[in-house]
C-alpha cells in the first residue's frame, strides 16, 4: 500500500498544469464564440424604421364672407278682412266669382234694400215734421220775447215758449239722426270690399236670411291682401342677444326692423332668390317659449306667395369679414373638441384645436386655431400621429388640392 501523504503526485496533476489548462480552455471558448454569426441576431432584435406616411396637404382658403342665420316661418296677409253683414235681411245677389281679385270699394253682396228704403222714407217724413215744429217754436219764442219787452206777456209765458223751442230743437236733432241712420242702413245693404285683394268664396248663397250687427253678424266671405305680403318667424333669445351686441358694436345689422335686408326661399327652391326687408321685431320675449317674434315684408306682384305657406328666411348674422375656410371633411373630433392635422415646416404632424363656424358654399368657417399659411393634412390622416414625420405629396398634388378648395 502507498502512503497517501508520502506518495509522489503525478506531474500532470500539478497546480501549474491545471492553471495552464484552464487558461487554454477559456481562450478556445472565446474563439469559438467570436466565430458565431452575430449579424443575424442583431437584425432580429432591431427592426428597420418605418417610412413616413404619405399625406396630401392643402392651404386654407381665405375669402370675404357674411354669415347668415336661417329661420323657418309662415306667410301671413298684410291685411285680411272678414266681410260680415251690418244689417239683417235677405241676400239678394252675389257680385263676384270665387277667388276673384277685387279692388277696394267693389260691390260684393246686395241685401234686399226695400225695408230700408221704407225706413228711410219714414225717417225723412219725421224730419220734415220736426223741422216744421222747430220753425213754429222758434217763431213763437221770438214773438214772446217782443211781447215781454212791451210788457204785454208775462215772464212765465215767455219762458214756456223758450222751453218749447228747446224741445223742438231736440226733436229735430233726433229726427235727423234717425234719418242719417236709415241712410246708413240702406247703404249697408250694399256690401263692398274695404281693401284690394283676393276674395274667397261666398259663404252664404243668395236667398238666405242673414243677421247683421256690430256683434254676431253673419260672415259672408273673406278678402286677403296679396301684395305686399308678410312673413312671420321667431328667433331664439340667444340669437336676439347676439344681434343686439352686433348692433351696438357698430356692425350694420338692424334688430328693430325696417332696415335690414333679408332673402327667402320656398320649400321647393334651393337658393334664396326672393328679396325683402325686416319690418318688425317685437318689444318683448315670449316668456313661455323664450323666443322673439319678428316679421319681414316681401313684394308679391306675381302672387307666388300665399298666406299660410311655409318658407325659409335668411338673415345676416355678421358683417363682412375675411374668413378662413377648409373642407368640412378634414375636421376631426376629440371628445368634445374639434381639431385638424397640420404639417409644420419640418413636416411633423401636429393636431390643431379649432373653433368652427357655419358652412359657406360647401366649406367650413374656422373662427380660431388656424392660420392662412398653415398646411392642413387633407388626406391620409388615418396614418398620422402627433409628433410623427409625414411625407407630403409633390407640390403639383398640393396645388391640385388647393385648386379644389378654391
Amino acid at each position: 500500500m502507498f502512503d497517501h501523504e508520502t506518495s509522489p503526485r503525478p506531474a500532470w496533476l500539478s497546480p501549474r498544469t491545471l492553471i495552464i489548462g484552464a487558461s487554454v480552455s477559456v481562450v478556445v471558448l472565446s474563439l469559438a464564440i467570436a466565430t458565431l454569426p452575430m449579424g443575424k441576431a442583431t437584425a432580429e432584435e432591431t427592426p428597420p424604421a418605418r417610412p413616413a406616411p404619405s399625406v396630401e396637404i392643402s392651404m386654407p382658403t381665405t375669402r370675404t364672407i357674411t354669415e347668415w342665420d336661417v329661420f323657418t316661418g309662415r306667410f301671413v296677409a298684410a291685411e285680411q278682412v272678414e266681410i260680415r253683414a251690418r244689417v239683417s235681411g235677405y241676400l239678394n245677389q252675389v257680385h263676384f266669382q270665387d277667388g276673384q281679385r277685387v279692388e277696394a270699394g267693389d260691390l260684393l253682396f246686395t241685401i234686399d234694400p226695400r225695408p230700408f228704403e221704407a225706413a228711410l222714407a219714414g225717417a225723412q217724413a219725421d224730419l220734415v215734421a220736426a223741422n216744421a215744429a222747430l220753425d213754429n217754436a222758434r217763431a213763437e219764442a221770438e214773438r214772446g220775447n217782443r211781447l215781454l219787452e212791451r210788457g204785454a206777456l208775462a215772464q212765465e209765458a215767455a219762458d214756456q215758449r223758450t222751453r218749447t223751442l228747446r224741445e223742438a230743437e231736440a226733436a229735430y236733432a233726433s229726427a235727423r239722426a234717425r234719418k242719417d241712420q236709415a241712410e246708413l242702413n240702406l247703404e249697408f245693404t250694399e256690401v263692398r270690399s274695404p281693401i284690394t285683394g283676393i276674395v274667397s268664396d261666398d259663404f252664404v248663397n243668395e236667398g238666405n236670411l242673414i243677421v247683421g250687427g256690430a256683434q254676431g253678424g253673419t260672415l259672408l266671405t273673406r278678402v286677403v291682401q296679396q301684395s305686399p305680403i308678410e312673413f312671420e318667424f321667431t328667433a331664439s333669445e340667444a340669437d336676439f342677444i347676439r344681434y343686439r351686441r352686433l348692433s351696438h358694436s357698430g356692425t350694420d345689422i338692424a334688430v328693430s326692423g325696417g332696415e335690414q335686408p333679408v332673402s327667402l326661399k320656398l320649400m321647393d327652391e334651393t337658393e334664396f332668390v326672393h328679396d325683402g326687408q325686416l319690418q318688425f321685431v317685437d318689444n318683448r320675449l315670449d316668456p313661455s317659449t323664450g323666443t322673439m317674434r319678428a316679421r319681414a315684408v316681401f313684394t308679391n306682384e306675381d302672387a307666388i306667395f300665399a298666406p299660410g305657406m311655409f318658407g325659409r328666411l335668411r338673415l345676416a348674422a355678421s358683417g363682412e369679414y375675411q374668413a378662413i375656410l377648409i373642407p368640412d371633411a378634414v375636421v376631426q373630433t376629440d371628445q368634445a373638441s374639434k381639431f385638424v392635422w397640420v404639417a409644420n415646416r419640418e413636416n411633423i404632424a401636429e393636431p390643431r384645436r379649432v373653433e368652427l363656424g357655419p358652412i359657406v358654399d360647401g366649406l367650413r368657417v374656422v373662427r380660431s386655431g388656424l392660420q392662412a399659411r398653415d398646411r392642413v393634412i387633407s388626406s391620409g390622416t388615418q396614418f398620422v400621429m402627433a409628433g410623427v414625420a409625414v411625407a407630403p405629396k409633390s407640390p403639383s398634388a398640393a396645388s391640385s388640392a388647393q385648386a379644389s378648395l378654391d
